[in-house]
């Protein structure tokens, strides 16, 4: 059975690492180079109600394995039309394409959720506990993302042909998927094959009741009585301002990392015109550590581990700020290494702590109001005000690559990164101040 959880967190994670880390290098060749942060946020907009909304119904009326193979196959097919309109559409309209990414990940986006609720509710059928087996399943969503970068990064399509490569001298380069709308058809395919498997495998969660709710019960309202508990309350806060660290960095550096094809002291560096797969690094060192997290939750504590992951946020914005692929490469690969505990020590860890609190009533109620918080009303609001910094100082304007011309994101980048640095290690300073509770291993 952890073999096939495995398969499935390999296969949730690779839908969105087909497309999510280099989505801002297709829109800015798109034309939507100055709304990057509205797609980014759109993440946060939806966040805000399908994933709770989806939770308490997993709670109270589907078991949790049904309702994420239906929200996988729907995302799968509205990740279709995003991919015909922008295969149609080389310069792209907004009002035409948001809507239809927001369907997406209206459907996408509780699944993240929901694959977390069947996880821990068949572990729990087994016998095992989540803290002890979820970060060995997990891993396997790390690997997947990994796996589909490296190949949107290097596959291509030319004049009918498909293909491989890593060099920007090659003639089929710039067709490379990472720069254009094949990307989302290689994630709507695996969320295709996601769905199906999800059907594969055992119930999961069993709803507590059937019949009809009142409106309170259908948003899951009563669940909010998790903000009664004081700890709980403070870490919900805290995520909202987290949130917005991983949306700053998902879309914002691969396009601020393919800039440097536009400067020619870095022109022809393998890793200017690799960024995506340079980017992986940061999947791979989210792999090296997400097993590190429960030993750390048993050591430290959660409210060290939270504060650590929020250092390693600080890091990661400076070391991207002052780097470049010449002799600053080292820097640009140690952000991507610190990624590692920034992601998995607050994520990974803020799962597992919500599965501890929460009542057996509304667990995945919990795990979709973290999901609401962070990835909801702070990646939405501080996704927007990051882009109205990086808008301040830079620009999509075309540049001269090689033998052709390329639509890059200019302009002096240190002071934004310098700036999203100096919020991570103010809000890390706060969490510490302000998250207080028992000395046992784990509070």
């Amino acid at each position: 059975m952890q073999t096939r959880l495995s398969t499935l967190y390999f296969l949730q994670f690779a839908i969105w690492g087909c497309y999510l880390s280099c989505f801002g290098q297709l829109l800015g060749a798109g034309g939507l180079g100055k709304d990057i942060q509205w797609f980014y946020a759109a993440v946060g907009i939806v966040s805000l109600l399908t994933p709770a909304l989806m939770g308490h119904i997993a709670d109270r009326f589907l078991p949790s394995r049904n309702l994420l193979g239906a929200c996988h196959l729907a995302a799968a097919l509205a990740m279709l039309a995003a991919w015909f309109y922008a295969f149609t559409h080389p310069q792209m309209e907004f009002a035409s394409f948001f809507p239809i990414y927001l369907l997406f990940l209206a459907f996408y986006m509780p699944t993240l959720a929901l694959a977390n609720t069947t996880t821990f509710a068949i572990l729990k059928a087994n016998g095992q506990r989540p803290v002890d087996r979820f970060p060995a399943i997990r891993i396997w969503g790390t690997v997947g993302f990994v796996a589909a970068m490296w190949f949107v990064n290097s596959a291509y399509l030319c004049d009918g042909a498909f293909g491989f490569t890593l060099s920007d001298s090659d003639t089929a380069s710039s067709f490379r998927f990472q720069y254009n709308s094949f990307q989302l058809l290689s994630s709507a395919i695996v969320g295709i094959i996601t769905a199906l498997y999800v059907f594969t495998l055992p119930a999961g969660s069993t709803p507590a009741k059937t019949g009809t709710s009142s409106l309170k019960e259908i948003f899951g309202l009563n669940a909010f009585t998790l903000f009664k508990k004081k700890t709980v309350r403070i870490f919900l806060i805290f995520a909202v301002f987290t949130g917005v660290c991983l949306q700053i960095s998902n879309g914002f550096a691969i396009p601020y990392i393919n800039h440097f094809m536009g400067m020619p002291e870095f022109a022809g560096s393998l890793a200017a015109g690799n960024a995506t797969m340079l980017f992986s690094l940061s999947q791979i060192a989210e792999a090296a550590c997400i097993l590190l997290v429960g030993v750390a939750m048993k050591r430290l504590g959660f409210r060290w581990v939270i504060f650590l992951a929020l250092l390693a946020w600080c890091l990661r914005f400076l070391f991207l700020g002052i780097g470049n692929p010449g002799d600053g490469l080292w820097l640009l690969v140690l952000s991507m290494l610190v990624y590692g505990v920034a992601f998995d020590f607050f994520n990974i860890a803020g799962h597992i702590y919500m599965d501890q609190m929460s009542d057996s009533g509304v667990k995945g109620f919990g795990q979709g109001l973290l999901m609401m918080m962070s990835n909801g009303i702070g990646a939405t609001f501080g996704m927007i005000a990051a882009g109205a910094v990086v808008n301040s100082y830079c620009q999509w304007q075309q540049m001269p690559v090689g033998d052709s011309s390329m639509r890059l994101f200019m302009g002096d980048w240190i002071a934004p990164w310098l700036i999203f640095s100096a919020y991570a290690l103010a809000i890390g300073l706060l969490f510490l101040i302000f998250y207080r509770t028992s000395r046992r291993p784990g509070a």
